[in-house]
């Protein structure tokens, strides 16, 4: 098993990156309005970001609404990029951005509402026994694809839809690195930063080598011990036509782990809320079967 590559102040480093991604995000929250398209609202994401000191991105800001946020009726790749869907009264919606600033990456998605929605607010409410799930799970070595599945009977208890596996390779997360790659900045294929791909391309040859894998899916690739280093991680549940996910970065060492932050806006909400970890369901739910 590898040392834990990273240092306090590039654990600092990367921590100002996810802050700056999640201040944007909630910058646009404030911005966007019914009317505005998903792809007006990723603009404005990535205007922002770059105003903030975006160099590059790991992949393009995506926004979706409505019941694209549960990803439903996705059939290719395509589908997760920004469209022509308007914000209506009551519609859930996700933000994911993921900037890059001196080579230190962050990962971020960020969910809300619209107005009222009853049964994104129960969602959004049970997603922080998810956050305390994962981290359990790692802490105790379980392997990738264990916790994975443990995730998985956590969203059959409380009735809801995994969304993560619809996400090219099933992924609930993959591993961040700081990127040291030369290529053009801000120069994307397919939604992802040519340096991205170089490094995606590189650790993936790397860590095949040792029997690992950086992206945490439910296949053979992750039946191993969570790696030491970073990693992207995203829970994302829905249902029906309600869809809500957090990402942030985890950090796990040789035998520990935890989350790089707890300052973040889902954390503040379920402090704020002084709401406890539950598995039941609710009557918002209940009424909307």
């Amino acid at each position: 098993m590898p040392a834990f590559p990273y240092t306090e102040r590039d654990l600092a480093r990367f921590r100002e990156v996810q802050q700056l991604a999640y201040h944007c995000a909630e910058q646009v929250a404030a911005w966007i309005e019914p009317g505005v398209t998903e792809r007006q609202t990723t603009a404005e994401l990535r205007r922002r970001l770059v105003a903030a000191g975006v160099q590059d991105f790991f992949h393009v800001p995506f926004a979706w609404f409505g019941d694209r946020t549960a990803f439903r009726h996705f059939r290719t790749p395509l589908q997760f990029f920004a469209g022509s869907r308007r914000l209506e009264e009551g519609m859930p919606y996700v933000l994911d951005c993921a900037p890059i600033v001196d080579g230190y990456t962050a990962d971020i998605g960020y969910g809300g509402k619209v107005g009222e929605n009853r049964v994104w607010d129960r969602l959004a409410a049970d997603l922080a026994v998810y956050r305390e799930l994962i981290l359990a799970e790692v802490r105790a070595r379980k392997p990738l694809n264990e916790v994975y599945a443990a995730v998985d009977a956590q969203i059959a208890a409380h009735g809801y839809d995994n969304r993560h596996r619809v996400y090219p390779g099933r992924v609930i997360g993959h591993q961040v690195t700081r990127t040291t790659v030369r290529g053009p900045a801000g120069v994307n294929v397919f939604g992802f930063g040519v340096r991205t791909l170089q490094t995606l391309g590189r650790e993936l040859v790397t860590e095949r080598l040792h029997g690992r894998s950086p992206l945490w899916a439910d296949g053979r690739s992750s039946r191993h011990a969570p790696t030491p280093g970073l990693w992207a991680v995203e829970p994302h549940i829905g249902f029906r036509g309600v869809g809500i996910k957090f990402e942030e970065l985890l950090v796990v060492t040789e035998d520990d782990a935890h989350w790089l932050d707890d300052d973040l806006p889902h954390v503040r909400r379920w402090t704020a809320a002084g709401q406890e970890a539950t598995s039941t369901r609710t009557d918002a739910v209940e009424a909307a079967r």
